[in-house]
């Protein structure tokens, strides 16, 4: 059982210290209690209160590493049902399934062409996390063979193994390399002998149970005793409605209940479900945004994981603190000292946009960025971060007059309202206002500055 915040309260040093980020050990004492606090934030919490302390202070939903060195990923250790409570932590891992009743020299291509795919947005590169081989064959020979050939040419990447065959997942597992896969999966026909395996090999391992919470819950916690501690749960429901459901409840039950033989993060298959590519893109999203940790797709489509990073990337992004690029002056291009000045925020999405915008003008360009917080231009105006003080404060912060011989300075056009006051500002530059959109830079540089 949970302790309460004031059972807690009366295991901590009592010192108030602040030290931990609270303003009291009580204030520090609650929010160990609603899984919002590490107990390692008080550094002069007791050994005798550590031990007492640890199944109230233990993540809700435990942390899962799958592979390993830098492209290992770590799913779980979640402690919000909804992103704007705090935050999400660890994003769901993108894999791409391949079968071994491909032609090797097929499944070989299809993982080199799936880890090589790669694109980019606000400034960070995305690509698959990892591969998932599937012994749709049933033959443990060609499991373990298509394994060791995907391995070849994906000697880094993280494993999803997928077999309910024992001996086929021992097979697979002998040729793996050792990189710390996770077996999918363990039903309650198997779980023994894949239990014993997973420990054995000291790998993570997936519970299945066919949409019977009490089931899973029972399976997991079997499992867990037989000595297996790093689990993942598949919430066995393959439509979207069921799987919404089930997904929710696993997740209310481990974080508002604190049940421990549900608090694991789960894997989902959305093209079991799916009757077309467009439905499991669908079923993909949602399991994405609702609680998914592994996200295995049936289908390498550039079309189907590029709005599928997007997605990933705005759910996991912290609300508190936006994507923020450093505040400062921007080269695009080679621009000399009679280059146009754009000016703009620090919200990496703005930056982004108008520095690729600019950058396609194919007119070497100046880009002062403003210090915004990470706030989007309008969003800045309407908040005081980006007005005409602010500008006129990072024109002279960052040296702007010694970089250019003009005195001309382009404003987005959201915020023509400010013009006035920016010349009042900076006295004999002449502020042009820009389009509102970051799209119609390059016929606006191109049709203005040039007769400027």
């Amino acid at each position: 059982m949970a302790l309460t915040g004031l059972q807690i309260y009366k295991l901590l040093p009592k010192t108030n210290c602040k030290e931990c980020g609270f303003p009291t050990c009580l204030a520090f004492a609650m929010k160990l209690a609603a899984k919002q606090a590490e107990l390692s934030q008080c550094p002069y919490v007791s050994e005798e209160a550590k031990q007492a302390l640890a199944e109230a202070s233990a993540p809700p939903i435990r942390l899962v590493t799958i592979g390993v060195g830098d492209r290992k990923i770590e799913i779980g250790n979640e402690i919000v049902l909804f992103r704007h409570e705090k935050t999400f932590y660890h994003p769901p891992g993108i894999f791409i399934k391949i079968k071994d009743t491909q032609p090797l020299e097929e499944a070989k291509k299809l993982a080199h062409d799936a880890i090589n795919y790669s694109v980019e947005r606000v400034g960070r590169t995305f690509s698959p996390d990892g591969l998932a081989i599937e012994n749709a064959s049933g033959d443990p020979a060609k499991f373990a063979a298509c394994v060791e050939a995907v391995r070849s040419v994906a000697p880094d990447h993280p494993f999803v193994l997928i077999s309910e065959n024992p001996e086929a997942m021992k097979a697979a597992l002998e040729k793996e390399g050792g990189k710390n896969p996770l077996l999918y999966a363990a039903t309650p026909q198997n779980w023994q002998e894949m239990a014993q395996l997973a420990k054995e090999k000291n790998v993570p391992l997936a519970v299945r149970a066919d949409g019977d919470l009490t089931a899973l819950a029972n399976l997991a916690e079997q499992i867990r005793e037989a000595g297996v501690e790093d689990l993942v749960l598949d919430p066995g429901k393959d439509d979207p409605a069921g799987s919404l459901a089930v997904m929710t409840q696993i997740r209310r039950l481990a974080l508002k209940q604190n049940f421990r033989p549900l608090g694991y993060p789960m894997i989902t298959m959305p093209g079991r479900g799916a009757k077309s590519l467009e439905e499991e893109v669908l079923l993909a999203a949602q399991h994405i945004a609702k609680y998914g940790g592994v996200i295995v797709l049936e289908h390498f489509d550039p079309a189907v994981l590029y709005p599928l990073f997007t997605l990933r990337l705005n759910i996991y992004t912290d609300p508190q603190k936006p994507i923020q690029v450093s505040p400062g002056v921007y080269e695009i291009g080679k621009p000399g000292p009679n280059s146009p000045l754009l000016v703009t925020t620090n919200f990496s999405l703005t930056y982004f946009s108008v520095s690729g915008e600019t950058s396609a003008s194919g007119i070497p360009s100046w880009l002062l960025v403003c210090d915004t917080e990470g706030m989007s231009v309008l969003t800045a105006w309407a908040a005081g971060k980006f007005d005409a003080e602010k500008i006129a404060k990072s024109v002279k912060q960052y040296s702007v007059e010694e970089k250019i011989q003009h005195r001309k300075i382009i404003i987005p056009g959201h915020v023509a309202v400010i013009s006035g006051e920016l010349e009042d500002e900076l006295p004999g530059w002449e502020v042009m206002v820009g389009p509102r959109e970051a799209i119609d830079i390059p016929n606006f540089l191109k049709a203005f500055w040039s007769t400027n």
